[in-house]
């Protein structure tokens, strides 16, 4: 337990040899370490000191956080990075999903290795001013299973921040898992004294998913990080009708037949305007509002929605920017760039507030 350090062997959710309860909890009963933890000195963590150091290069730290897993939330993260780094600020990325990694994937980064110097770990560069780091890239392979209780995750996510050197950079947008647990806690404890500019919270449209999305905002208002607000992912399949895959049920033998050329050419036979008009379909159920009346029942921002996009989903697998080249995005690229504006503008004004004061 020295320097104050979760030993590995604790308890799950262990509040950490420093903490008022330390040894005395319900969550520390059984643990071989209560008992020291109990009667040893209380006092700061002196990482917090190192990490406020190494985080005074970085201006600003944007949470993206999710209550449920699978609504895109990696791929906000991967896209937001790649905006921000496209509107010439200097980007870094770090996944802290440790059980999940995603990032070495969704920026076309497998295979690459972190490096040390002497100014500590080095991030895995896409471009020269967006940097990621992830556990990922500490795996033998993809395959591999992060099996690692709480104390482990936490030890891992203290080191990222403190030995990770990403120079003066602009942006730090921080890829947590889904939930409210370890990590969360750990991560808002580790950069509260350097300042956290808020969370960006990713639902879809569906009230199984909002559910857990209100136990998130509610874990920002209790741990006192801003919502800067909550974007709605997934928000209907949205794609031209080029794009779409026609089929022909024959109900009497189970079978579903391909009719996309047939129509198509009929399309462009007897009404070729419709042939590039966007197809809109509903994916969730919204009855209950979705997220924007989420939003206004909770008194948090509303960024916007994004549509389920094919499109976006190859340029993440591929690890690219869906904002340019090859890989831009015609249906969700101008929701993802709306909603980045707004959130770097609230950054801006926020940046005013404190200046004026």
């Amino acid at each position: 337990m020295e320097n104050g350090e979760i030993p590995e062997n604790a308890n799950e959710h262990c509040p950490g040899p420093q903490s008022e309860t330390a040894g005395k909890s319900d969550s520390c009963a059984g643990c071989p370490n209560q008992e020291v933890c109990a009667t040893a000195p209380k006092g700061p963590d002196p990482d917090l000191v190192a990490i406020a150091e190494r985080m005074s290069t970085v201006k600003h730290k944007i949470l993206v956080l999710s209550g449920k897993g699978g609504v895109g939330k990696s791929t906000f993260s991967a896209q937001l990075s790649f905006a921000l780094a496209g509107m010439d600020h200097q980007v870094g990325l770090m996944d802290i999903d440790i059980c999940g990694p995603s990032m070495p994937k969704m920026l076309g980064l497998e295979g690459h290795e972190i490096h040390q110097s002497n100014l500590g770990w080095s991030p895995v560069y896409v471009e020269d001013n967006l940097g990621v780091m992830s556990i990922g890239f500490m795996l033998p392979n993809s395959d591999e299973a992060v099996v690692w209780r709480g104390p482990r995750k936490n030890a891992l996510i203290k080191q990222f921040l403190k030995d990770v050197y990403w120079g003066e950079i602009d942006y730090l947008v921080v890829d947590a898992p889904p939930g409210t647990s370890d990590e969360h806690i750990s991560i808002v404890q580790y950069l509260q004294a350097t300042g956290i500019d808020g969370a960006i919270i990713v639902t879809t449209p569906q009230e199984v998913s909002l559910i857990d999305v209100r136990k998130e905002v509610s874990f920002c208002k209790k741990v006192g990080v801003p919502v800067l607000g909550v974007v709605e992912n997934m928000s209907g399949l949205c794609q031209p009708l080029a794009d779409v895959t026609f089929m022909k049920v024959q109900s009497e033998l189970g079978l579903s037949v391909d009719v996309t050329h047939e129509v198509i050419s009929c399309l462009r036979k007897n009404a070729p305007e419709l042939v590039n008009v966007l197809v809109y379909s509903e994916v969730f159920d919204r009855s209950g509002g979705g997220a924007e009346r989420m939003c206004r029942e909770m008194g948090v921002p509303f960024l916007g929605s994004v549509p389920l996009d094919p499109q976006l989903c190859k340029a993440a697998e591929q690890g690219k920017s869906c904002f340019e080249g090859d890989n831009k995005c015609s249906v969700s690229a101008p929701a993802l760039k709306s909603i980045i504006e707004k959130v770097v503008a609230l950054i801006k004004d926020e940046d005013g507030e404190h200046t004026s004061s």
